[in-house]
Parts: C-alpha cells; sequence; structure tokens
C-alpha cells in the first residue's frame, strides 16, 4: 500500500477581513499518495492555485494540517519551512520564472547553489538531457522559445531530486505541441521515477495524462476522476460551471 507523499487535513484559508472577506480553501481534507499524478481543476476562483500553495508550504494555511513525507508544514519556522522546500519539493510555474541575465545551466544550477550545495557541472548537464536541452546549456532565457524555456524550468525543479513536484499550470503559456511533449516529461518521471506530482491545470487534455483528477468549486473538494478521457473531463468541469439563471 502507497503511503502519502502530500496530505491536508481540514485546510482552510482566507484572504481579507470584514466584509471583504474572501474563503479561497473551506475545510479541505485531501491526499496525493506517493509515486502519483494528481490533477486539480475547477471554475476560476475556486481555489486551485491557493490549495497548490499550501501545500508545497509557500503559503500558510489560517487551519488545518499539512504535511509532505509526514512531516507537518505549518509548526515549521520560516527557515526550516524554506530548507525543506529546497530539499524535498520542486516547482514548475506557468510564468517558468527564470533569470533572463543567466544561463540555461546557471539557471539550472540555482537552487544548488542557494541550498549552498556544490554544483557538479555533470549533474546540471544531466538534468538538461533529461529535458533534451543539451545543446543549448550556454543560451540565456531570452534566445530560447517558451517551451525550451519551460523545459529549463523542468531541469531546474529536477536537479534537486525532489520527492514533489508542484506545477501550476506548467502548459498554459504553450502551442500544443510542446505542452504535450512537457506532459510526457510530466508522466516519465512518476512512472520510471515513482515522483509525486501535483498540477493545476484549466486543460481537460494535460488533466487527462494524470492518474487522477481533483476538482474544486467555491474552495471546497467537489469530487474527482480517476483515469477518465480529455472529454469525460471536460463534461465534468462544464457542470461545475453551469449557473442557473
Amino acid at each position: 500500500m502507497r503511503s502519502n507523499a502530500i496530505e491536508l487535513r481540514g485546510v482552510s484559508r482566507t484572504f481579507g477581513s470584514g466584509d471583504g472577506q474572501v474563503t479561497a480553501l473551506d475545510d479541505v481534507s485531501l491526499a496525493f499518495e506517493q509515486g502519483t499524478f494528481t490533477a486539480v481543476m475547477g471554475p476560476s476562483g475556486s481555489g486551485k492555485s491557493t490549495l497548490l500553495q499550501c501545500a508545497a508550504g509557500l503559503d500558510r494555511p489560517a487551519s488545518g494540517s499539512v504535511r509532505i513525507g509526514g512531516t507537518e508544514l505549518t509548526t515549521l519556522t520560516e527557515r526550516r519551512l524554506t530548507l525543506l522546500r529546497r530539499a524535498r519539493v520542486g516547482f514548475v510555474f506557468q510564468a517558468f520564472n527564470l533569470l533572463p541575465s543567466l544561463t540555461a545551466e546557471q539557471n539550472v544550477a540555482l537552487p544548488l547553489r542557494l541550498a549552498g550545495r556544490r554544483v557538479p557541472k555533470s549533474e546540471v548537464r544531466a538534468a538538461l538531457a533529461r529535458v533534451g536541452l543539451t545543446a543549448r546549456a550556454r543560451h540565456r532565457p531570452g534566445e530560447l522559445s517558451g517551451g525550451q524555456q519551460q523545459r529549463v524550468a523542468l531541469a531546474r525543479a529536477l536537479v534537486t531530486r525532489p520527492e514533489v513536484l508542484f506545477a501550476d499550470e506548467p502548459t498554459g503559456a504553450l502551442d500544443s505541441r510542446t505542452g504535450r511533449d512537457v506532459l510526457a516529461l510530466l508522466r516519465a518521471m512518476v512512472d520510471t521515477e515513482g515522483r509525486t506530482i501535483a498540477m493545476v491545470t484549466h486543460d481537460p487534455v494535460a488533466a487527462s495524462c494524470a492518474d487522477r483528477v481533483v476538482f474544486l468549486v467555491d474552495g471546497r473538494v467537489h469530487g474527482e476522476l480517476t483515469g477518465a478521457p480529455a472529454a469525460g473531463i471536460a463534461a465534468r468541469m462544464t457542470t461545475l460551471k453551469a449557473v442557473p439563471c
């Protein structure tokens, strides 16, 4: 039986106060088994990105418990939380977040440097090779296509060998062919290396690459699908977005 790589229990998160208070997450309990790929979907404003940020330790919930590999995040100091993220968590975002003045290999090496670790060039080159960018190691982001930049971001996430990878709309800024390539890389990380991936997406095709799809509505879990095709996921999304006239 697989253990849980990520576990949220009774997690709530609000923003603002008084009449302007908004509930982004409302008593969410959710587990992500080790070595699985989960997509999180829902209408705009449903709390998807907030869920990812709380699960990754980038944001603190107002209440509830968040665990990564059995470690409780909500009681950690900011310093210990930062160290845990550097050692055990990888991130890939739609915006790539590459430093424009650094080459691809320098961007990939950055998490290791920030962690105070020695940066063997062989490890950096191996990470770039995994995403098919060996020949682009010395190119800066401005010299790379959007798909290539996203693959550099993936290599940067992989170089620390994280237990868990969080991806927020990783294909949102890519064309369909490049998006498929990135999704194939994510799928391979789960199937061949046993990584755990939690991905927020609005795209049913992207979500169909996951083992399961969890749906959020108004900050609450609203069911899930396992092994569903893109058409089935799209149909479920349509019911979630339906608003009575």
